[in-house]
């Protein structure tokens, strides 16, 4: 089936998502790297904290290669339908908020195989200690992760996912910037043991805009807290989730401070400047209670998606062009990798034959 390139081609770019969003700006034209993890229904914090930034960065012209990283999954998810399952919501989400298969590189990490073969080179130049001093790896265990080669070698793959495709700029948030900063020692290593400037150093695009997203519970909204508010529910069970957000019990006819109030927090996002001003003087004069200000994110938010979720409907419903997508998007990924892996492997003295 052939790939219809000017299907699905909308975006949430232009809409009321981003009211003054700009982010840092690139003044040329490179090629940025990003990998998302199947791990979980797209919510909310993954739209504000990573979707918001690729759209931009798509719409700027840069050359853009966004993956499922399905390996990187196998490190806490080892039951196989389901992993297919979130792979496959993944790729119809990222598709139904924008991400233009015309316009950037999108494919599954899993049809690049060279990604492993360099992981393996790489974990030959890489010392255990650097590895040791994670933070991911720590937090992850931690949190009741089992720790496995495969959670502790996390960040040698990640280097080879990103080194591979001589990527320039990796967006990341502060919190991730130590991933790219070991990638970063990993090309050097290599380089160096190698003599040559084999590996393109990458440089980490620190996502400064991103914004802190509290989930139901006020904690930063994350799959691990079960704490989110999905981004493809329909309208009434987004109302059903955000009537469960955690608020204190102050009266309806009391001053309420919106600044500690979490269904605020999330009203910031989806609001324009005026409606959140005009807002939080219903909240310090009294009288405006946490269940309007619940009915108003429900709408925002059922209005902000709904185009999304329109495209998502019509997605599901033609499985093959996601699929025709992937497999494109994985050659083109294959044909960079490649080059890549040739230039490895020749100064790496692994010969070959095919």
């Amino acid at each position: 089936m052939a790939v219809p390139g000017a299907r699905f081609r909308g975006s949430l770019r232009a809409g009321p998502l981003t009211p003054g969003f700009r982010g840092p700006t690139i003044r040329r034209i490179m090629r940025v790297l990003s990998g998302i993890q199947p791990s979980g229904q797209l919510h909310v914090g993954n739209f504000f904290g990573a979707v918001r930034q690729f759209l931009k960065l798509q719409e700027e012209g840069h050359e853009c290669f966004y993956f499922l990283a399905n390996y990187h999954a196998l490190t806490s998810i080892q039951d196989a339908a389901r992993l297919a399952e979130l792979t496959r919501h993944l790729a119809t989400g990222y598709l139904a908020l924008g991400i233009d298969p015309d316009r950037s590189v999108f494919f599954c990490q899993s049809d690049v195989p060279q990604v492993t073969e360099l992981c393996w080179m790489l974990n030959c130049v890489c010392p255990v200690s650097l590895m040791e001093k994670a933070h991911s790896y720590k937090d992850k265990i931690a949190r009741g992760l089992a720790a496995s080669m495969g959670l502790f070698d996390y960040p040698v793959l990640q280097a080879a996912d990103i080194l591979i495709y001589d990527s320039n700029l990796v967006p990341v948030g502060q919190d991730q910037k130590q991933h790219v900063e070991m990638t970063r020692d990993l090309a050097i290593k290599f380089n160096r043991a190698y003599g040559a400037e084999v590996l393109v150093v990458p440089e980490p695009y620190i996502l400064s805009a991103v914004a802190v997203v509290p989930g139901i519970d006020g904690q930063k909204m994350s799959k691990s807290y079960n704490n989110t508010i999905e981004i493809f529910l329909t309208p009434k069970q987004t109302k059903k989730r955000v009537a469960q957000i955690v608020t204190d019990s102050t009266p309806l006819e009391d001053a309420k401070d919106p600044e500690a109030c979490n269904v605020f927090a999330l009203l910031r996002l989806f609001a324009d400047d005026a409606e959140i001003e005009e807002l939080a003087g219903k909240y310090r004069a009294g009288g405006y209670g946490y269940g309007h200000a619940k009915g108003r994110l429900t709408e925002l938010i059922n209005e902000a998606f709904a185009p999304a979720r329109e495209r998502h409907e019509q997605l599901l419903k033609d499985p093959d062009y996601v699929r025709d997508v992937l497999r494109d998007g994985g050659r083109k990924a294959r044909e960079v990798a490649e080059a890549t892996m040739a230039r490895v492997r020749d100064a790496a003295g692994i010969v070959t034959h095919r």
